[in-house]
């Protein structure tokens, strides 16, 4: 569709304009100024957004309502296992709301078993329906899907279900499911289209593994399950199945979750081997075979090197060891963008109206996962499109804020963070320059059924707050271990936002009896070297 109806002339075009300056309705005559003058220039689009993910999708409908001519084009090459899935991106269909859902799913499980403490009489046996919760998960997603699909035929988007790549710096060959081909222009262009799995480069992995693209919508059972990496959809995954009553190992490279606290890391750990997962360390797959039991033999090595070798059989093997930026396969190339050679991803120039988002070409733009240097966070996406969609189409100025950005990691016992961990903090600014504030504590709602369960004794949850002592303890990171910590740490980021001091978490009053209130009777520091376990309410 047009992005405006033309005046017949140019004199009545101006005449339209004054009624409605003199009528104040200045708002509506800089929205069609904008208007009259977009897809100038030859071009079908003024923008064109390469990705349809949860950024792409935010940015697009932002500059459409800023008056933009705006088209996506999103497209999933199908995973070696033949799954595909729809709009939405990696977050709506094959991440995070699959993946919080099973963890619900673990987590209802659990509270039947604390149910029968608290008076419910209950069946002793329960069973889980792997299918039946998979079809629930994905008649949700099916949903969303749909749901996007309208909203940009409501808000004016053009959606194309096509592979795009660069053919130059304005031009995107379109390629549909039948193959069929087209060109299309546009005055900007954003690049979101995130990443997809990595794998480990070994024989026969494509066809014998899974990745976390394949896993929510398994037609059977996953069974015995093997996963490979220690990222935090490793972690997360292997939490749900251990959850679900499945058999899982972890097998990890070297440090888990890499890039956050690696106390908190390895509570984490703690927390899921005592729950029933199984850990292999300072190992990696060196041969993936078909077993004559019909199962998937691995046979692992030690990380360092030496001919040790050990193996065994799964019924499931999932990889979880990253993931690259899908550049190449849009051929960011051809238009000149550069890339961080080592992970593909673009390279923000810090310049322009895009700022970080600016890649080196002046009119082409990088969201989401795709940016170098970022945090790969659905949230992050999403504001940062809407941002750069007022700046480019708004007269805005104001920039993304990617400091202190709290987030969560969904494993059986809930991470929630927000700003540096304690080993960044240290290299920053210096041990002797860091205060550490920390407690164990149980959450209320476990002192019933927690009696005698591995793993949900006292002290299972922990937080701490990172302060800097030449700053007045400014407070550089909060971090908290236990249930909802993700609900817990959201309300806490904007504190960190604000520049927050140790003194401010003191003065707040906080609900009791509740989790989040621990972060407000912290006083035990870590070198003082008092018992930090917490007792009573």
């Amino acid at each position: 569709s047009p992005s405006f109806i033309p005046f017949p002339s140019p004199f009545l075009t101006i005449f339209a304009l004054r009624i409605c300056v003199r009528s104040r309705l200045r708002s509506t005559a800089a929205l069609f100024c904008r208007r009259f003058t977009m897809a100038g220039g030859g071009y079908d689009y003024d923008l064109l957004i390469i990705g349809g993910g949860s950024g792409g999708l935010a940015c697009s409908k932002e500059a459409a309502k800023l008056g933009a001519k705006v088209a996506v084009c999103d497209y999933v090459t199908p995973t070696p296992k033949g799954t595909q899935w729809g709009l939405g991106g990696t977050c709506v269909n094959v991440g995070c709301i699959p993946k919080k859902l099973m963890h619900q799913a673990c987590l209802l499980g659990e509270a039947v078993d604390d149910a029968r403490e608290f008076g419910w009489n209950l069946p002793e046996s329960k069973d889980h329906d792997w299918v039946k919760m998979k079809e629930a998960i994905q008649d949700h997603i099916m949903s969303l899907n749909f749901r996007y699909r309208s909203e940009l035929r409501t808000k004016k988007v053009e959606y194309l279900n096509s592979h795009g790549k660069f053919i130059d710096a304005h031009t995107i060959e379109f390629t549909n499911r039948k193959g069929v081909t087209e060109q299309k222009t546009a005055a900007k262009i954003i690049v979101a289209t995130g990443g997809r799995p990595r794998y480990l480069g070994i024989p026969n992995e494509k066809e014998l593994c899974i990745t976390s693209d394949d896993l929510f919508s398994l037609e059977k059972p996953p069974g015995k399950t093997l996963v490979v990496g220690a990222s935090y959809v490793a972690l997360e995954c292997a939490g749900f199945l251990t959850g679900l009553k499945y058999d899982t190992t972890v097998m990890m490279r070297s440090i888990p979750l890499r890039g956050f606290d690696q106390q908190c890391a390895e509570h984490i750990c703690r927390y899921m081997q005592d729950h029933g997962t199984k850990f292999i360390r300072g190992c990696i797959p060196a041969a993936i075979e078909k077993a004559e039991s019909g199962r998937i033999k691995v046979s692992w090595k030690p990380t360092g090197g030496g001919d040790t070798m050990d193996s065994d059989e799964y019924d499931t093997v999932l990889l979880a060891i990253g993931r690259y930026a899908l550049t190449d396969e849009c051929n960011v190339a051809a238009a000149g963008v550069k890339v961080n050679p080592s992970n593909k991803k673009i390279i923000g120039t810090g310049s322009g109206v895009g700022h970080t988002e600016q890649s080196n070409v002046e009119h082409i733009f990088a969201i989401g996962d795709v940016l170098d240097g970022y945090p790969e966070l659905t949230p992050v996406a999403i504001q940062a499109g809407i941002l750069l969609a007022r700046r480019l189409f708004g007269g805005k100025t104001l920039q993304m804020d990617y400091r202190s950005i709290p987030t969560a990691v969904f494993t059986p016992v809930e991470y929630g963070c927000a700003g540096v961990s304690e080993e960044d903090a240290i290299a920053e600014h210096g041990e002797e320059n860091i205060e550490v504030y920390h407690t164990a504590f149980k959450p209320l709602e476990l002192t019933v059924p927690a009696q005698g369960i591995p793993g949900r004794g006292d002290n299972a949850s922990y937080c701490k707050v990172i302060c800097n002592l030449k700053d007045n303890e400014r407070i550089l990171g909060m971090h908290v271990l236990g249930w909802n910590s993700g609900e817990i740490i959201q309300g806490y980021g904007i504190a960190l936002k604000l520049n927050a001091t140790k003194a401010d978490l003191d003065n707040l009053v906080g609900i009791h009896p509740t989790n989040a209130e621990v972060f407000t009777t912290l006083s035990i520091t870590k070198r003082s070297g008092e018992d930090w376990e917490a007792a009573g309410c």
